[in-house]
């Protein structure tokens, strides 16, 4: 009913008492007699106070002025779909500071290892941090050869149960691998990221490799353009195996493949479009993955799966071939095993992006440096209150904290911007029909249709509400600071609209509901998030690395090889109707391992 209603609009406002019998909108137009046929539509707009002789003369200057500039317009910038190309001029700045990097950012600390040896089993080794794989393969106790090895196995043995990878990248890693071990045997070290395998999500262009952006529809597109965040880990020699799924153009867990699963849980879906990076982090199929957030994918995915995970400040960095939803709240940022991770990967990948107008060389301190025992750190009435224990045990002020603002919108004014920014980056795809194909038909297609009738007016007025938030934020953030649930929508979109920084950080697990009679491993995963102004991830960081440094959360493996003697893997169909998943496609998990040892 909305998408005719839409239609009646569209038609309506071209009114003429001039008809092109060849133009069917015009057709339709030349059967309007008076105001009183378009008036309803304007009440779409919520725009209905105007008399029927303005709203004839509105209808007759929109037909002769307007929509030849709409569609002169569509023409230059809009024939792609996925905002990869001519990024709009308005650029959001989130800092508060007025603080300017002067010439190179200044590169962190990385901390240096001794001592770590290389496990025997290979399971032992896919559940190293970055840092320690790193050192295995800088003492050449390892090659970033068999490392890879290690991973693509592992890419290939859980995909079937997780449906967690789009596209096993092994040809290109293995030739990355071998340059990576080639230029250390000529005394070559390119740092802590040398030789050591990743995955990307699938909204990430790599040459020659499908970038499906989760769809149907882009099932088979392959983009022939580097994105700036694959150059970054490229020239730092890291090694990509795997390009990880995303929900359908970024939305949710859902995809043409199927869904992605929760390692901890795998009867359990994840939340957030990120899902791909963060269930094969949890389970060792990645050392370390790039996801993206435009309102929770990163934050929602990391806190199902039980990862650390980093969603930076906005600008940190570049976004170049990446599919955009909306170019001032798309971000970045690293699903790890530990906070020291995200941050020497957050170094790498951090810069000014020169095709990315939001993007710059944001002044970050040395989160290895940071003196925590300095900062004052506030704790909302939802925070893990064992986090806040051991940070005032290791020296820090904690103290109650509540964020407070007067908008009341936050959550609307994020989703009406976000919607239209999608819509901008995709109205050829609803133009052409093709939402009617999309995977969820609950998700995108109904929201960018509302987005169609959003005036230009209302759009800017919420970028002011946004602006007002802003302002009200930084006013009320009175500490260095603060800890709270990571998943809150509220905070979510607040976060979001005021581009500040969050790490997820493990804090324990409690039973899955509805669990089987005893003795099942699988868990639902207990997180919190950390946050801190905008600019001053450096602080998050450095917090979270702190409270890792003395619990072990993180640490913890998912049970997706033992559930325990009293649980098992339901059945295909049996995973189909606990959670009516229609798309659910692949066999289940013994399936999978006999299927893995056959292929070995």
């Amino acid at each position: 009913m909305l998408c005719q209603k839409v239609r009646v609009y569209s038609q309506a406002v071209m009114y003429s008492g001039k008809h092109n019998h060849n133009d069917p909108v015009e057709c339709c137009l030349g059967k309007i007699k008076d105001a009183s046929q378009l008036r309803q539509a304007f009440k779409l707009l919520d725009a209905d106070f105007f008399n029927d002789s303005k709203i004839l003369e509105m209808a007759k200057g929109a037909k002769e002025l307007n929509i030849p500039i709409y569609r002169a317009n569509r023409k230059l910038v809009a024939r792609e779909n996925g905002g990869l190309h001519d990024p709009s001029v308005l650029v959001f700045n989130p800092e508060w500071t007025g603080e300017e990097a002067q010439g190179a950012p200044k590169r962190f600390s990385c901390p240096t290892l001794s001592g770590i040896q290389k496990p025997e089993r290979d399971e032992d080794i896919a559940f190293m941090n970055v840092l320690e794989l790193g050192h295995l393969i800088q003492t050449k106790q390892i090659t970033s050869q068999e490392l890879t090895r290690i991973f693509l196995h592992r890419l290939k043995k859980y995909n079937h149960v997780l449906e967690s990878v789009v596209s096993v990248t092994e040809e290109l890693a293995y030739d990355q691998a071998k340059r990576a071990d080639e230029l250390l045997g000529q005394g070559i070290y390119l740092g802590p990221l040398h030789g050591i395998p990743y995955g990307l999500k699938d909204i990430i262009a790599v040459p020659g490799y499908k970038t499906t952006w989760g769809s149907e529809t882009f099932k088979d597109q392959v983009l022939n353009m580097e994105a700036w965040v694959y150059k970054r880990l490229k020239s730092a020699g890291a090694v990509l195996v795997g390009k990880l799924v995303t929900g359908s153009l970024a939305y949710d867990s859902i995809w043409f493949g199927g869904r992605t699963r929760n390692p901890w849980n795998i009867e359990e879906f994840i939340t957030g479009s990120s899902a791909g990076p963060a269930a094969c982090t949890s389970a060792g199929m990645v050392p370390f993955a790039i996801g993206s957030e435009t309102a929770g994918s990163i934050t929602y995915p990391a806190a199902r799966c039980g990862v650390t995970a980093l969603r930076p400040t906005f600008g940190t960095v570049g976004r170049t071939g990446v599919m955009s939803i909306s170019e001032s709240l798309d971000k970045l940022g690293p699903f790890c095993r530990t906070a020291a991770d995200c941050a020497f990967i957050l170094d790498v990948i951090r810069g000014k992006d020169p095709d990315d107008l939001s993007s710059k060389d944001i002044t970050l301190h040395d989160p290895f440096s940071v003196d925590i025992t300095k900062l004052t750190v506030g704790y909302l009435e939802d925070a893990e209150m064992e986090v806040v224990q051991v940070l005032q045990l290791m020296g820090v002020n904690v103290v109650q904290f509540k964020l407070n603002y007067t908008v009341d919108s936050v959550q609307g004014i994020l989703n009406l911007m976000m919607d239209v920014d999608m819509l901008a980056h995709f109205d050829e795809w609803q133009r052409s029909g093709q939402d009617d194909v999309y995977e969820a038909q609950d998700k995108w297609p109904p929201e960018l249709r509302r987005a169609r009738i959003v005036p230009a007016v209302d759009y800017l007025q919420a970028q002011r509400a946004r602006g007002k938030l802003i302002q009200e934020v930084r006013g009320n953030f009175t500490v260095d600071a603060f800890i709270g649930n990571a998943t809150d929508w509220e905070r979510v979109c607040m976060g979001n609209l005021v581009g500040m920084p969050v790490i997820v950080v493990p804090t324990g697990f409690k039973s899955i509901s509805d669990p089987p009679p005893a003795n099942s491993r699988r868990r639902t995963t207990i997180t919190t998030g950390i946050y801190a102004p905008p600019q001053h991830d450096h602080i998050a960081l450095a917090l979270a690395m702190a409270y890792q440094s003395v619990t072990d959360h993180h640490k913890q493996r998912p049970p997706i090889d033992d559930l325990g003697p009293d649980d098992s893997i339901p059945s295909h169909s049996e995973l189909c109707t606990h959670q009516d998943n229609s798309v659910f496609k692949k066999q289940g998990f013994q399936d999978a391992v006999e299927l893995e040892i056959l292929e070995l």
